[in-house]
């Protein structure tokens, strides 16, 4: 019995170029990020991601990536006190996080909770692109707070709430580790803050695509923003930071590192925090990410963890031509303050949430329904038999 369309050249020839995982296939257009390992590299609406990162804040590019441009004073200003006017948790998400399942996956509760709050958002109803303007910084802002509440009740450690006094990252360090105000909790919220501007926006990775094929449907954005949730959950997109922490910690020191990495080279294990599948030469955001993890060491006194990661890398330029990708130094940094592994990913959607959230509107501003079709490969027609003819 043939296979599909063995039996037709002609139509064979017809079939349109098909590519793996949709690799290089444009599938859409977007003004919100460029990604290009040539002159450009990465830009958030025509701004490059080192000046965003160096002179900038999470929040202004939070504004950028949802509004369109970056903020003046005032805008920030008005901005930032709507994102803390908007810190809240209604009760039906409360009532959800305290009778979560023990040992839930944070993933899990977080695509759960947010699938909630599409049903209890004060313009659930409305589908406009000022209503989702709305949504999306309500998300901005209850992100942290369900992230950090989820993980307190799991582990049976007090609540925190949010403090009006603090930039969105030193809340996030805050909620998350309790860590605030001193010199080194400062530097650690630096970090984070860089880290948030460098996971906000990659053009159409995974999770922003199956948000976008989401919004097409003209369905909530909250729906659109769970579907991401659930794609980033995936280890081959949203793990790798945690994947990247506890290959860290298995390797405990730095005079291990080499010896660990060789070792599991020959037994074909995987190193994570490496490749890309867009970005064959290279992450320009792993290395300004890399930067500020090596200051950050210096200023915590300790330099464990980016010690192993450079020797790491070191090994896998030298045996495989690989380079960091985000994920790789930014553990390093995480790991340094001290937020839990299991968060990372819940970490880089309060970040990447802006994206989403900018893509969603964007989708559905000039929409087209997503309808890809598939190359068959199944058999060719066959007759059909009544059940007493069958053998």
């Amino acid at each position: 019995m043939g296979t599909a369309m063995s039996d037709s050249p002609a139509r064979e020839a017809q079939q349109p170029p098909y590519s793996p995982g949709l690799e290089g296939v444009i599938a859409g257009e977007s003004a919100l990020c460029l990604v290009d390992e040539g002159e450009s590299g990465l830009l958030y609406r025509g701004y490059g991601i080192a000046d965003l990162a160096e002179h900038g804040t999470f929040e202004e590019v939070a504004y950028l990536l949802l509004l369109g441009h970056l903020p003046t004073r005032r805008e920030l200003k008005g901005f930032s006190e709507q994102v803390i006017g908007q810190s809240l948790v209604p009760r039906p998400v409360e009532a959800f996080l305290n009778v979560m399942p023990q040992g839930a996956h944070q993933m899990d509760v977080l695509r759960t909770a947010v699938s909630i709050l599409g049903m209890t958002d004060p313009d659930a109803g409305d589908s406009s692109r000022d209503a989702n303007i709305r949504k999306s910084i309500r998300l901005l802002a209850q992100m942290p707070l369900l992230i950090s509440a989820a993980h307190r009740i799991a582990s049976g450690t007090p609540l925190v709430s949010r403090r009006p006094d603090l930039s969105f990252a030193e809340n996030l360090l805050y909620l998350l580790t309790g860590r605030k105000g001193d010199d080194q909790a400062n530097a650690m919220a630096h970090v984070l803050d860089v880290s948030l501007t460098l996971y906000a926006e990659h053009e159409f990775n995974a999770s922003t695509f199956s948000a976008r094929v989401t919004a097409s449907t003209m369905t909530d954005l909250h729906s659109a923003i769970t579907s991401a949730i659930g794609t980033l959950k995936g280890p081959l997109h949203g793990g790798a930071n945690e994947a990247v922490a506890q290959m860290f910690v298995e390797i405990g020191h730095p005079d291990k590192a080499e010896g660990w990495v060789r070792e599991a080279l020959a037994r074909k294990r995987r190193i994570m925090g490496f490749g890309h599948r867009v970005l064959k030469n290279g992450d320009a955001r792993s290395g300004i990410i890399q930067r500020h993890a090596a200051e950050l060491s210096r200023i915590c006194g300790d330099r464990r963890w980016y010690e192993i990661a450079t020797v790491v890398e070191q090994v896998m330029r030298e045996e495989k031509g690989l380079y960091p990708n985000l994920d790789f130094y930014t553990a390093a940094a995480y790991l340094l303050m001290a937020i839990p592994p299991a968060l990372y990913t819940p970490v880089f959607v309060c970040s990447r949430i802006t994206g989403w959230c900018a893509h969603v509107i964007e989708q559905q501003s000039h929409n087209r329904l997503m309808r890809p079709r598939a190359l068959y490969t199944g058999p060719s027609k066959r007759e059909y038999l009544p059940r007493d003819r069958r053998t």
